[in-house]
């Protein structure tokens, strides 16, 4: 059992690897559109009202602006597909991308194109254990059996068991969600914030972040908002930390603060990793509230970020943005703090005596 369930997690990391791309893309697209469009002094450039602009400009951001959309749009039948060719290699793929659509058609969201996914995939790798035919027509199999009846029985088992259930999660979660306000929607945000800064990068991490990624296709923002703070938020602080007390952190640690400071201004969690591995017990408790405390007050006093864009090319394009960048300085300087604080006087001292690799995969620190 222990097993089967490592490799569904393995599976479904493939398939949000191969999405984010394709959502970055689409965000950052979509980013260009609306910072154009704020030029002009339009805040709504997806409208269809400006299709017919006499502005060619405004027509192009318009445009611009739903090829993005397109791209975001990808992204059940991408993340189905790809855990389908995780499953079975490229047998899944078709059978996974179906699938994927019909998801997105249902609206079974994130969680239906995970099922999805793993549905197309392992009926897909039964069939091609299991189907068996005399040799001169084993070319069948991958060309006609596995397409035809993996696709036919993946839609039938999304459509017919369960897509009902998994369309009601999903629109329950969004009416939830959407009907947070006040102090529920802080305590989301800083739930959110935490699991997005436990792991840097690792499956929790994921989780949170792709969870609220997908929720942008129902209009629910709330969640994206606070894990694209929290994204930032721990490589920043720890960065910083080497700058406060270079003396308590060794010449290795010091080099990977600058590196660190740099990835969380682009967007990227694992700048953090060097810090983590050195000291989990002190680093991890920093990073974890450090993140929740940035996300809880950036979507608390109303910071909206509507893509799922976290380095610093899109904090201009969140709605109430000098709340949103006081919030990533808050919970940053709160994990710089407390990370000097926690540490020993003599820590550097020690480190320095110590050969350590820094350089941790990504995969292995997953693992």
């Amino acid at each position: 059992m222990k097993k089967i369930l490592s490799d569904i997690k393995n599976h479904v990391l493939t398939g949000i690897s191969y999405m984010i791309p394709l959502v970055i893309a689409g965000a950052v697209i979509m980013a260009i559109s609306r910072v154009g469009g704020s030029i002009y002094g339009i805040t709504d450039i997806w409208d269809a009202k400006y299709a017919d602009s006499a502005n060619g400009i405004i027509q192009l951001l318009h445009s611009i602006d739903g090829f993005g959309g397109t791209a975001l749009g990808l992204m059940f039948p991408i993340i189905s597909a790809f855990i389908a060719y995780s499953v079975v290699d490229k047998l899944g793929i078709a059978p996974g991308l179906v699938g994927g659509m019909l998801v997105k058609d249902i609206n079974a969201g994130f969680l239906g194109a995970i099922a999805s996914g793993l549905i197309a995939g392992y009926i897909c790798l039964w069939i091609k254990n299991h189907v068996k035919l005399p040799k001169s027509m084993s070319s069948v199999v991958p060309v006609f059996l596995v397409p035809v009846i993996g696709t036919l029985a993946t839609v039938l088992i999304i459509n017919y068991v369960i897509g009902v259930p998994f369309t009601s999660i999903n629109v329950g979660l969004e009416k939830w969600l959407n009907g947070l306000s006040g102090g529920n929607q802080i305590i989301m945000a800083a739930i959110v914030g935490a699991m997005v800064g436990f792991d840097l990068g690792g499956p929790v991490n994921k989780a949170a972040v792709t969870t609220a990624m997908a929720l942008l296709t129902s209009q629910v923002y709330a969640p994206n908002t606070a894990a694209q703070v929290a994204i930032i938020i721990p490589p920043i602080g720890l960065g910083l930390a080497t700058v406060f007390a270079k003396n308590k952190y060794n010449s290795a640690l010091r080099e990977a603060g600058k590196s660190s400071i740099i990835m969380g201004l682009v967007g990227v969690s694992e700048g953090a990793i060097p810090f983590a591995v050195e000291n989990p017990l002190k680093v991890i408790p920093s990073t974890v509230i450090g993140s929740a405390l940035g996300s809880a007050m950036a979507v608390g006093l109303g910071a909206v970020n509507e893509a799922p864009i976290s380095g610093f090319y899109g904090w201009f394009t969140v709605t109430k943005w000098p709340i949103y960048i006081l919030s990533v300085a808050t919970g940053s300087l709160f994990v710089a703090i407390s990370s000097v604080l926690l540490r020993s006087k003599d820590a550097g001292k020690e480190l320095e005596t110590e050969v350590v690799d820094y350089d941790v995969d990504e995969e292995e620190w997953e693992n």
